[in-house]
């Protein structure tokens, strides 16, 4: 008889193979004293595996593939800063002289003290930083304790299903990289950064089956349906040809979509459509380029301020500018600048800052570029002179008032002031726009609209700060709705801004690459997206098989309901 365990369902696809249990824990850590005389060949040995895990999770950022989403990246980066955070590499180091303990102790006991911290606090998005210090100690403590060498992964996974209690970013990465055919795990939700990564780099998985590690035999043939969120094993021969054929058809069907790429993005009834990508880094143009993409909707910046001793300078960020706008060959490059805080974790430059309780709600975005002038006239210089080049525009992220707009179009002011002196080539009317990202300024965008030529939505902070809930806390992240009413009219009321002060707007978010949400955008009015290139070319079949006569007049009833799930329910008839 068959069984079949329910989770969430995080990615799409159908998953086949046997099962690779993943029993780790954590690592067996015991004290021992280290006597006066090697207390600084024990302060190296701590120093030496830092460095190698470091050394590591270089390397499998690197296996990281092209056309991978940028939130692979930004969670190999988070893990990366953590180890210079003082924290973890200096404070360790002092517990080593005070005790004269050994490195896996110290460790140890910084993490106990961490852990314990997080806990208690009351913010959601904190408590759960506390698997990221576990993830990362882990890695040294296994160094530590020569078990390096060991690594869940040194045995053959090829087409096999992982069951785990949890996966890291960093083991979330090896497993695409020796091609597994899914995965499980007992912890996580729908937005945690493993549920995240798997979405990016197309693997099926299920999360959330607590009891897995104990119902689920090795090497037992089981089945993924990341669809329905469902896992069947002992499954019998009917069960399995039904799910082998949705598997042909599913590849098929990825295989189809590539003869989209070159097809104008146009409604049934005629109305153009622009779609393009969010890249991170300038390699991730390999990708936008195989989706046929129309340009790039938001180039995020903060690659060239994370992981480094010292953030990028005015000439470095040109040059990483320039080699983007050469490789877009004319089409149009949006900037934002920097967004650091929240979940992008400071570089080391910034660890003398005092740490914010609610990071989320903290000095980020703008916020920090203001009180940091010098570095952000720097961005403001090189994103003006990368204007010369070819089409570019500026963006800036989680603008809250007109008093801060202001302020950065006079420093933008200013910045072209001092160009204009040192006689520079810029565009002098290179686009400005804003970010629509908290409800405040979705209230103020008919304001913001007058002031600038472009509006962009960004749907991941704009959802989470207008239910207050963090989407990647468990307890809560069931809670993280785009459809709830009140976040589709702050859309909706943006849209409206646009069109008044007839200005484009855009969506960046992940709703913009979410194609349950692509009709009901269109017929919101949403005429352009940007989205990662991995989902591009299914969004623009739904464009291509749209009318937006239609849809507009069924969406008027959709922004008229005040019930979340009736709102759902009429969506599911829109996609129908």
């Amino acid at each position: 008889m068959s069984l079949l365990l329910t989770g969430i369902g995080v990615s799409h696809g159908i998953a086949i193979g046997k099962v690779h249990l993943l029993q780790r824990g954590e690592p067996d850590v015991f004290e021992y004293s280290i006597p006066s005389e090697l207390i600084d060949k024990e302060i190296q040995r701590f120093r030496k595996s830092l460095t190698l895990a470091k050394e590591q999770l270089r390397e499998i950022r690197h296996t990281i593939p092209n056309n991978a989403p940028t939130d692979v990246a930004e969670f190999m980066d988070t893990h990366l800063l953590m180890l210079d955070d003082q924290l973890l590499s200096k404070v360790p180091e002092h517990l080593i002289q005070q005790c004269q303990c050994n490195a896996e102790w110290a460790l140890k006991l910084q993490r106990d003290e961490l852990v314990a911290v997080f806990d208690q606090m009351k913010d959601p998005y904190l408590r759960t930083r506390r698997n990221d210090i576990d993830h990362v100690i882990h890695r040294v403590q296994r160094i530590l304790l020569n078990q390096k060498t060991q690594h869940p992964f040194s045995s053959n996974v090829k087409k096999r299903i992982i069951v785990a209690d949890d996966l890291s970013p960093a083991d979330t990465v090896m497993l695409q990289n020796q091609h597994i055919a899914g995965f499980i795990t007992e912890s996580g939700g729908p937005l945690s950064h493993t549920a995240i990564l798997a979405r990016g780099l197309g693997i099926p998985a299920v999360v959330g089956i607590h009891s897995a590690l104990e119902l689920l035999r090795n090497d037992e043939r089981i089945i993924i349906d990341a669809d329905l969120g469902m896992v069947v094993a002992e499954a019998d021969k009917i069960t399995l040809k039904t799910y082998r054929q949705r598997q042909k058809d599913q590849r098929d069907y990825r295989k189809s979509l590539i003869s989209l790429r070159d097809i104008p993005a146009i409604t049934q009834d005629g109305r153009p459509i622009g779609l393009q990508a969010n890249i991170e880094i300038k390699e991730d143009i390999r990708a936008l380029k195989q989706v046929g993409a129309n340009g790039v909707g938001l180039y995020r910046t903060e690659f060239m301020f994370l992981e480094r001793e010292q953030p990028a300078g005015e000439e470095e960020q040109l040059y990483n500018y320039r080699k983007v706008i050469r490789a877009l060959k004319g089409k149009s490059l949006t900037i934002r600048t920097v967004d650091l805080g929240a979940d992008k974790e400071l570089p080391s430059y910034y660890a003398t800052e005092i740490p914010t309780l609610n990071p989320a709600l903290g000095l980020r975005a703008i916020r920090r570029s203001l009180k940091d002038i010098g570095r952000f006239k720097e961005q403001l210089r090189a994103i003006l002179r990368a204007s010369a080049y070819g089409p570019v525009r500026i963006m800036f992220p989680m603008l809250t008032t007109l008093e801060e707009l202001r302020q950065v179009l006079q420093l933008l002011e200013d910045a072209k002031n001092e160009l204009r002196k040192e006689k520079r080539r810029f565009d002098d009317n290179m686009a400005v726009g804003s970010m629509i990202e908290v409800p405040a300024a979705a209230l103020s965008a008919y304001a913001f609209a007058k002031k600038v030529d472009f509006l962009s939505i960004g749907t991941n902070d704009l959802i989470q700060y207008t239910l207050a809930i963090d989407r990647i806390d468990e307890e809560i992240n069931y809670l993280y709705d785009p459809l709830h009413p009140a976040v589709l009219k702050l859309i909706h009321m943006t849209l409206q801004a646009g069109r008044q002060a007839d200005i484009s707007v855009s969506m960046c978010g992940e709703m913009a690459g979410d194609v349950r949400y692509t009709r009901l955008l269109l017929g919101m009015g949403l005429r352009e997206f940007s989205t990662p290139p991995a989902t591009l070319l299914e969004v623009k079949q739904t464009i291509i098989a749209s009318d937006v006569n239609s849809l507009e007049s069924q969406c008027k009833r959709i922004l008229a309901c005040q019930e979340s799930e009736r709102i759902a329910t009429m969506v599911q008839k829109l996609n129908q």
